[in-house]
């Protein structure tokens, strides 16, 4: 197999990812002269490259695109001396040092160090109008788009704690929010239903799910067919949040890294390194509570400074 050599054919720091975690662990790290080797994911720039306007980052009084800020960590890894490789980690051996990654074109990385900053995707209803009007009222995150809506009629898909976290925190923007579930139950706990039942900006449509999302450049409505009598309607919103969870890409990683039982990566409290020493967790992969571009790239930092200490103490 061809090798992407560092020196001596063994790269000090590998990086995979490339969102607000992975890049800022690239830029800590080539400032500390490591030369990263950043290996980009089969979504260059992370779930921000699919974000209009992002509004709560800090240092931008004015709301900044998602692809411009990711282009913007991107260039300045660059200048400190990171290097970029497009593809994916199709598997990886972390059973002995140098840690083994083979890409899916079948090039291999030898890696003193490891930094994993895959993220976590959002599931979706999988559905072609869902794809289209992605980031012009479909969302899968109240947090960051949720004052986008204020004054708005919003439609919150989902029956989990995530999905009334989600909903309960909209309420505090939209004029109405309305939760769709498949079944006439939720699963969510006890304390986050009665928040949201009690709560008089939500209601709730039960045994139904999204069979359409309408409009042409942004949500005028959705149309929901009944799974019980197969009988549709069609409700007008202004926006649709995807509430249905999150699944981490970590499942190459599952024969060598202790994962939480959401397949999370487990850290050590009060840092980013894993079960295995030299291999170390940012962003959304290990976090499943806060997934903010700012604690992501926060853990970036960490994870890039934890990596530096591990290599200068010679372990």
């Amino acid at each position: 197999m061809e090798k992407l050599d560092g020196a001596g054919g063994v790269e000090a720091l590998t990086i995979l990812g490339t969102g607000p975690a992975g890049l800022t662990a690239a830029i800590y790290s080539a400032r500390a002269n490591l030369k990263p080797l950043c290996v980009e994911g089969e979504q260059p720039g992370g779930q921000l490259t699919i974000t209009s306007d992002v509004e709560n980052y800090p240092g931008f009084a004015e709301p900044v695109v998602g692809p411009d800020l990711m282009n913007a960590f991107r260039k300045q890894a660059e200048r400190f001396g990171t290097r970029f490789f497009q593809g994916n980690i199709a598997r990886a051996d972390l059973s002995q040092r140098p840690f083994r990654l083979v890409m899916n074109d079948g090039r291999e990385i030898l890696t003193q160090t490891l930094i994993i900053a895959t993220g976590a995707s959002a599931k979706w209803i999988g559905i072609p109008s869902e794809k289209k009007l992605m980031g012009k009222g479909v969302s899968a995150c109240a947090t960051c788009d949720g004052f986008f809506f204020r004054n708005l009629d919003v439609v919150v898909v989902g029956g989990g704690d995530t999905a009334l976290e989600e909903a309960t925190f909209l309420t505090r923007f939209a004029k109405s929010v309305t939760v769709v579930h498949r079944r006439a139950q939720l699963r969510a706990s006890k304390a986050m239903q009665d928040r949201a039942f009690k709560n008089p900006k939500i209601r709730f449509i039960w045994d139904s799910a999204i069979e359409e999302i309408l409009g042409e450049k942004a949500v005028t409505g959705v149309r929901l067919k009944n799974l019980l009598t197969e009988q549709t309607q069609e409700v007008k919103t202004d926006g649709v949040f995807v509430a249905i969870g999150h699944q981490p890409n970590t499942a190459i990683f599952k024969n060598d890294l202790t994962l939480d039982e959401s397949g999370y990566l487990v850290v050590q409290k009060g840092s980013t390194l894993t079960n295995v020493s030299g291999v170390f967790a940012a962003g959304d992969v290990a976090d499943h509570v806060y997934r903010q571009a700012v604690t992501a790239a926060g853990t970036g930092c960490m994870a890039a400074l934890d990596a530096e200490r591990f290599l200068e103490s010679g372990d």
